[in-house]
């Protein structure tokens, strides 16, 4: 909801209010990314806080000791006396006490918990975000709140004045990145960071993974889609020090370029990231990632990211690890180079070039348990939530992904390879299952199918297909990679009857998931960002 007073805009969303002027940014497309952050972070502060003591621990520091010395006698009997009452007063630990106690004393909404969570947000503009926070999510400290715009600094204070969050809120002028640098003390560190510029997020990421506590979490988006998903691919090495590629999966894609990279940045510092979700929507790419240190999972990063080629014709791909980690005695692990490459120097299957991108992450993106509660707690609280279907329908269809099976293929594209009529998503889906294998949809692309079965079983379904839905015979003179595919028989048995579980739950329930313009289309928002999303997909 948005009125004007004077020349100041006032935006409603959520339970906060946020007034911003011309001059200080603000993007109403960006709700379903504000509200999939809270639901997050609220996620996130539940089972951060679940073992960290409600109140300041007992043991003595080494102040504390100093302090005693200084102490008169009868001072010391007090304190003694106030530690004891501590003590008779009850448990300190979560591991004690009931989840109702655990909200009640640590994760209230709105209300300063002291040995709560300290969150960044580093690039605030009108400071929407961050008084959202404030608002919808339990058990803060403090949130710095950060902008170099002068202008966006005093809309910040006012704001927080405005939803009554200023013992919550701290106004902060500077540069995003000097004001990680200058919390890097590990007392300093934040326990969240989140990262939303327009658009990359790279130069960040070096003060970011310094500055976030072990397993705090980690916040970055990414709009500059275009050089991720392959338009510029030199410019995306010389930012995220991977090429990217020009595919039908260029989205997911995206994703693994931009893990890689804050991978990359980690582990200059002894740390690692474990991903907890990873999302492309409408026109940019958002993950949320752990961040742990440990040099022994540090050396494990080579397995973790690989090589990809991708056939110029065909479309189809294949992965080469940066190296290899084999368990040997107890815990211990033998590390080696990788062997390859894993293709001939022509495709196999249409005798087509490949292109050569990477190295992107190829270890799962999302954990499961943790997408799973939150989306648990969206739809215990979904009216606070403008985007709840969205987030729910997006979730739903993350939790079916192939964990792994890293990026995917678009049954149209397949189609057009063969120049036949397409099968329906579960024709495909069944002949797939039928053949052996696992299939699941991507929630970064719409008729998209991620799959463990190789190439040459994905062509033989489509030459089987033909068989029964032949194509014209002018389609079959010219030079094409869907000559050289159909020119070869099926060696696999490919049987199209339709399975009860090809159809995936998410696509049954009728969930929103990656049909972003439907979403869109209801919204009161400029025209010109909706074309440019809808061409980026």
């Amino acid at each position: 909801m948005d009125k004007m007073t004077d020349d100041i805009k006032i935006v409603k969303e959520g339970l906060a209010e946020a007034f911003y002027p011309d001059s200080v940014f603000y993007n109403p497309v960006q709700e379903f990314n504000r509200d999939l952050t809270i639901a997050v972070l609220n996620q996130f502060a539940q089972e951060y806080l679940l073992n960290k003591p409600i109140s300041q621990s007992n043991k003595r520091t080494k102040e504390d000791k100093v302090k005693e010395k200084q102490m008169p006698t009868n001072d010391m009997r007090n304190e003694l006396e106030k530690e004891k009452e501590k003590e008779k007063e009850g448990p300190t630990r979560f591991e004690d006490i009931s989840d109702a106690q655990i909200n009640r004393k640590v994760l209230q909404r709105g209300i300063k918990c002291d040995n709560g969570l300290r969150i960044l947000e580093a690039l605030s503009a009108s400071g929407l975000r961050s008084m959202r926070f404030a608002k919808e999510v339990g058990g803060i400290n403090e949130i710095i709140t950060n902008d170099f715009s002068k202008d966006a600094y005093e809309m910040i204070k006012k704001n927080a004045a405005h939803n009554n969050v200023e013992d919550l809120i701290v106004p902060s002028l500077a540069d995003a990145t000097m004001v990680m640098y200058q919390n890097r003390r590990y007392s300093d560190r934040f326990h969240i960071i989140d990262l939303d510029p327009y658009g990359s997020a790279v130069q960040f990421l070096d003060g970011a993974v310094q500055a976030v506590r072990d397993g705090g979490l980690l916040c970055v988006t990414c709009t500059d889609t275009a050089v991720l998903c392959g338009n510029s691919s030199e410019t995306c090495y010389s930012k995220y020090g991977a090429m990217s590629l020009k595919g039908k999966f260029c989205h997911e894609m995206a994703l693994r370029i931009l893990l890689q990279s804050i991978e990359s940045h980690a582990n200059r510092y002894s740390r690692y990231i474990v991903p907890l979700m990873s999302m492309s929507a409408d026109f940019y790419i958002r993950v949320f990632v752990k961040v742990h240190t440990g040099q022994g999972i540090v050396k494990q990063s080579v397995s973790k990211l690989s090589m990809v080629y991708h056939c110029s014709g065909c479309g189809v791909f294949e992965f080469q690890k940066l190296g290899t980690c084999t368990p040997t005695k107890g815990r211990n692990f033998k590390y080696g180079t990788a062997v390859g490459p894993p293709v001939q120097e022509k495709c196999q299957h249409c005798h087509s070039k490949h292109h050569i991108g990477g190295p992107i992450w190829t270890a799962p993106i999302h954990d499961r348990d943790f997408i799973q509660t939150v989306v648990s707690g969206v739809q215990e609280d979904s009216s606070k939530f403008g985007t709840s279907q969205r987030i729910v329908g997006m979730l739903s269809l993350m939790l079916e992904e192939l964990q792994d099976c890293p990026l995917y293929y678009i049954i149209d594209h397949l189609v057009n390879v063969v120049h036949c009529i397409a099968p329906n998503m579960l024709q495909i889906r069944s002949a797939i299952m039928n053949a052996g294998y696992r299939v699941s949809l991507s929630h970064a692309a719409k008729n998209s199918i991620k799959t463990d079965a190789p190439p040459n079983i994905i062509w033989d379904i489509m030459r089987s297909w033909v068989k029964t839905h032949p194509i014209s015979e002018k389609r079959k003179q010219h030079e094409t990679p869907g000559k050289h595919i159909l020119s070869k028989e099926p060696t696999t048995n490919v049987s199209f009857d339709l399975r009860a579980d090809a159809n995936p739950k998410s696509r049954e329930k009728g969930l929103v998931g990656t049909l972003f313009q439907a979403y869109f289309s209801k919204q009161p928002i400029n025209r010109t960002i909706v074309i440019m999303a809808c061409k980026l997909r």
